[in-house]
């Protein structure tokens, strides 16, 4: 990502928050965070709208935001997570986020709103700075890409049109993409495309403006389709998620990928989709039949209480049970750890559930609270409860170990629910296991049939 020292930077407070927020994302909230393709990004001062899909709530922007240092992003994004809490509405402008407001959502009389922010951001765009806006308009709760909304391409040549067509302005498509959209230590991934030029377009606007923004939309939405995991099966998407979910480190290690690392995983899966959409739309009937034998599959799992993994690689009962032991000695040290574990995330998850019905609101909880108030709070109450009874060096000591207690509290309680995993293999009768097996067989086999074709 070239810099341009010519331009202004962000200021000192802004550039610490961020980096606070960028070691809590990436060292504490997610396991691996991937950031692909940013030599895509066109240097700052490049008039950039970048555009991608939405399907985890606060988390997409805040991902994108904390990975670029040399500006600072200004993010549109829906409305109605400003009014939710005052709180929620001085984090996400102080982070550089402005509301949409949408007719779905917040009315039509909201929409004169818009044009407020939507004058804001050109003179912003033309000025040389980055934009991020999200035009399905709301975030999926699936990975799937829902219908965009033509707002970015308005803004954008109409940021054009103010600067009398002289300024290039860019759009750049990206994705966002996660190993699982619920609680800590998962991974993630933003993912850039390449970059588009609205110059071609200019004289096509003059005329026909709405001609201009429908092709520029399909180049971006084709290249964002590329980018991203997109199941369309709306209908079928529990099947195909599970069938991926469960075959996909197995596709992802004959594909000579590391099937531990999101990017590679995502290209497996990507593979594991498109052969099961192509097939339907030849052979529908066989894939009905391959959905059936995923469904009886993943429901034999569920009543078992173990996983596909513990089919090839269980460890003995004697193994598992001196792993039991091992957790159990651990014990006092996690319940130790749950300062301020335990607090960081009960807290924030019984406001969600009070607050919320959307569970992609979870995560977004989860950090926003964290990141702005409880753990502040708890450094502070830690600190100094551990001068007043110890001494500073021991209570700073306690301080810088919080991110690794957090860690491991949650690893821990992972870990033992492996081991629970295991027993219940150990203990589940051979009939079931048996069936779960031969479903497995069954549809591996149609599926590397497919992968083949």
């Amino acid at each position: 990502m070239e810099k341009n020292t010519e331009r202004e930077k962000p200021g000192i407070v802004y550039r610490l928050f961020r980096s606070y927020l960028r070691f809590l994302h990436d060292k504490v909230y997610y396991k691996n965070v991937y950031r692909i393709n940013e030599k895509a990004i066109p240097a700052d001062g490049t008039p950039l709208i970048i555009v991608s899909n939405h399907q985890n709530c606060l988390n997409d922007p805040l991902g994108m935001v904390v990975s670029f240092r040399d500006r600072k992003l200004n993010v549109i994004t829906r409305a109605d997570v400003f009014a939710y809490h005052p709180l929620a509405n001085k984090f996400l402008r102080g982070i550089g986020l402005l509301p949409a407001f949408r007719i779905n959502y917040e009315g039509e009389a909201a929409l004169a709103k818009n044009e407020e922010t939507f004058k804001m951001t050109e003179s912003t765009l033309l000025d040389g700075n980055t934009i991020l806006m999200f035009p399905e308009a709301g975030h999926q709760d699936k990975h799937w890409l829902g219908t965009f909304s033509y707002g970015y391409t308005k803004m954008a040549f109409q940021a054009a049109e103010a600067g009398n067509f002289e300024k290039e302005i860019f759009i750049l498509p990206s994705c966002n993409h996660y190993s699982d959209y619920f609680g800590i230590q998962n991974q993630y991934l933003v993912k850039y495309g390449e970059k588009i030029s609205l110059k071609p377009f200019y004289e096509l606007y003059k005329t026909k403006p709405r001609t201009a923004q429908r092709e520029v939309n399909a180049l971006v939405r084709k290249q964002i389709e590329d980018l991203m995991l997109d199941i369309r099966d709306v209908e079928n998407y529990d099947a195909v998620d599970f069938i991926r979910l469960s075959w996909g480190d197995e596709v992802a290690q004959q594909m000579g990928l590391n099937h531990k690392a999101l990017p590679d995983r995502l290209t497996a899966d990507k593979a594991i989709v498109k052969a099961i959409q192509e097939e339907q739309a030849v052979h529908p009937e066989e894939i009905e039949a391959l959905y059936a034998d995923a469904r009886e599959l993943k429901d034999a799992l569920d009543k078992a209480g173990f996983t596909l993994k513990n089919l090839e690689h269980t460890p003995a009962l004697l193994l598992c049970s001196f792993k039991a032991m091992l957790q159990l000695a651990l014990l006092p040290l996690w319940i130790f750890s749950l300062w301020p574990s335990l607090p960081a995330y009960a807290i924030p998850m019984a406001f969600f559930k009070k607050k919320f019905k959307d569970p992609m609101f979870e995560g977004t909880m989860l950090f926003v609270f964290n990141a702005l108030l409880l753990l502040p709070l708890f450094t502070l109450i830690t600190f100094i409860v551990t001068w007043v009874n110890f001494n500073w060096w021991t209570a700073l000591l306690y301080i810088a170990l919080f991110p690794l207690l957090m860690v491991f509290a949650w690893k821990y309680k992972e870990w033992v629910k492996g081991t629970v995993r295991d027993i219940r293999y150990h203990m589940a009768s051979s009939s079931v296991v048996n069936k779960i097996r031969t479903l497995k067989q069954r549809i591996g086999k149609k599926l590397d049939t497919l992968l083949k074709k």
